[in-house]
């Protein structure tokens, strides 16, 4: 039988955080994130991690694990996680992945090899070398599917899918093969779309009132504005307000628009994942109707296939 690990995921701003405590307790599950701006230490209020008082004693992984300064790769993320996958497994415990990075959640659901890609130092200096309109006319040739997705100015995602496909790797639908040493448990989190935008609007300014500004302009005043963590959404927007080219106000709008388009991707992203198991909020009546409902369909899956590896 294989060993069961469960993946929680959904838009951000859905209400992971708090259905994944009341998981875990359920089901004794730890948490691994699968956030990748959650790994960084020192950005909190912008990336909305959990505090450890929300944490209601559940251990938590792959959190404050990473220097801002340090560039932090999907295949460090994949490598990391599985060893704490297994290490669970081994001490009886339900693996319970929490986030909405795809990629990260991609990497562990999927037969994704990043050693030689990571080994190609020539093929990323050659990638590096390339100007921005290059990189995506490349990108266009090999992949439009994530040439669509991939905006022009991200040339870190850009050099990445390209290492990918340079490696034998057709398109990103084709080569993907499932990795089959897990039974993977994809669960998604959904809620009505201008419910959704509410929330990360209301998210963003107790965001601005904790001293998310504060946050971003200590970033920007240590690092500078090249530093890889500033381009997250939620402290990139600040930086024309801290060089005196926009408002505060500006600022703070800019951060709700770029988070609703986020969570559109990140929808778009999940929904062509033919494993998963989509529970509505909308649908629900009962505030603890979510829980409900997901507890009883773990409980089927558990007993279905078996809960030991």
């Amino acid at each position: 039988m294989k060993p069961k690990v469960l993946i929680l995921t959904g838009p951000t701003a859905v209400g992971k955080t708090e259905l994944s405590i009341a998981l875990a307790k359920r089901f004794g599950a730890e948490i691994i994130s699968a956030d990748s701006m959650q790994i960084y230490q020192g950005m909190n209020i912008g990336t909305a991690k959990i505090t450890p008082q929300e944490m209601q004693g559940v251990v938590h992984h792959m959190l404050d694990i990473v220097p801002v300064t340090h560039s932090y790769s999907v295949a460090e993320y994949q490598s990391a996680a599985f060893s704490l996958i297994d290490r669970l497994l081994q001490q009886k415990k339900l693996p319970m992945v929490v986030g909405g990075t795809g990629l990260y959640i991609h990497s562990l659901m999927y037969d994704v090899d990043f050693s030689s890609a990571a080994a190609d130092t020539s093929l990323r200096k050659t990638l590096e070398a390339l100007s921005n309109e290059e990189l995506h006319e490349r990108l266009q040739q090999l992949d439009a599917a994530s040439a669509a997705r991939i905006h022009q100015n991200d040339k870190k995602r850009m050099i990445r899918r390209l290492e990918v496909l340079e490696h034998g790797c057709s398109t990103e639908f084709d080569f993907r093969k499932k990795n089959d040493r897990y039974d993977f448990i994809l669960i998604g989190i959904t809620d009505q779309r201008d419910v959704l935008y509410q929330n990360i609007n209301r998210r963003v300014d107790q965001m601005v009132a904790m001293g998310l500004c504060d946050e971003a302009r200590l970033l920007y005043d240590r690092y500078g504005e090249a530093l890889t963590a500033l381009k997250a959404i939620g402290y990139k927007e600040w930086i024309p307000y801290f060089q005196g080219s926009a408002t505060k106000a500006e600022a703070i709008e800019a951060i709700k628009q770029n988070t609703r388009r986020y969570a559109k991707r990140q929808l778009t992203w999940f929904r062509r994942e033919e494993d998963i198991t989509w529970f509505d909020k909308s649908r629900l009546a009962a505030p603890d109707a979510l829980f409900s409902e997901i507890t009883a369909y773990l409980e089927q899956r558990m007993n279905k296939y078996g809960t030991e590896s």
